[in-house]
């Protein structure tokens, strides 16, 4: 078995969410149900999985639940990060899941370690995700399978119009871009796998979305993204690289709450998806 290169220079990321309170309250709404569903059936008792990216944990605690006996190892890119993924599987009592800090880009396990290897919106955050891929595919085991899913922001959709919201993906979309980021990546899964040596035959692309429709979806999301726009690491960000002002993300903030009070109002979260056998 090989290690990872560590003579290379690891690509820096950053995490343009941050972790505040209002990005973790959608995080912890995340489960394999409703964001690994296309996984689902490719899962069975004894596997060994690799949660890249894992957060909160409220995915890895399902797929830990899926696998078992098996395990799950959970990974985040800093001990800071980690411990939130720790204290939900605490409290939740999940006996089946190990933790470690590493890098996606340089992930620390050898060759062919896991029949599985996931993660959930991380794709769009890393400096490198042809890299990310490499990597991923170089840990899982031959005839494994790699799992990944992102959002496509350019692929968002409501009703009704509202042109605050307009802004708001516009200096959204920008922001990402400018910390290395990219918001469409749904779209470009497909061609990250085939550049990372995934043969085209090999790769199973799906779509799915996330749909806010009656009052209480409409208002837990516009609430969310209201604070994320105005109190988050998000909103010292767009002053600080000069993409709105404060009274500009305070209208954003009110365009949300404008938006989620039409009853006809609905959002629609477009992903990406792929399963890559290894």
């Amino acid at each position: 078995m090989t290690q990872p290169e560590t003579s290379r220079t690891t690509p820096q990321n950053t995490y343009t969410h941050g972790h505040h309170e209002s990005v973790l309250r959608s995080h912890r709404s995340r489960t394999v149900e409703n964001s690994a569903a296309y996984l689902l059936p490719r899962l069975s008792a004894g596997q060994s999985v690799l949660d890249v990216g894992c957060g909160p944990a409220t995915i890895t605690v399902g797929l830990a639940e899926r696998v078992a006996p098996g395990t799950v190892t959970a990974v985040e890119i800093t001990a800071d990060v980690l411990k939130l993924a720790q204290e939900e599987v605490a409290a939740r009592g999940t006996a089946n899941i190990r933790f470690a800090v590493t890098d996606v880009h340089s992930l620390d396990f050898p060759d062919d370690s896991f029949d599985v290897v996931h993660a959930h919106q991380v794709l769009q955050h890393v400096a490198d995700p042809v890299l990310a891929l490499k990597e991923m595919r170089r840990v899982c085991k031959p005839g494994g399978l790699v799992a990944v899913r992102d959002g496509d922001y350019g692929g968002f959709r409501w009703f009704p119009e509202e042109p605050g919201l307009d802004t708001w993906l516009a200096a959204y979309q920008s922001l990402a871009i400018s910390n290395g980021g990219r918001p469409d990546a749904g779209r470009r899964l497909r061609s990250w796998a085939l550049a990372a040596g995934f043969p085209a035959e090999n790769i199973t692309a799906t779509a799915s979305s996330w749909v806010f429709a009656d009052d209480a979806e409409r208002a837990w999301w516009a609430d969310l993204w209201a604070d994320r726009t105005t109190k988050s690491s998000t909103a010292e960000q767009y002053v600080a690289k000069g993409i709105a002002t404060e009274p500009e993300l305070q209208a954003i903030a009110e365009a949300w709450h404008a938006w989620s009070r039409h009853p006809d109002a609905i959002f629609i979260v477009g992903h990406g998806e792929l399963v890559c056998v290894a």
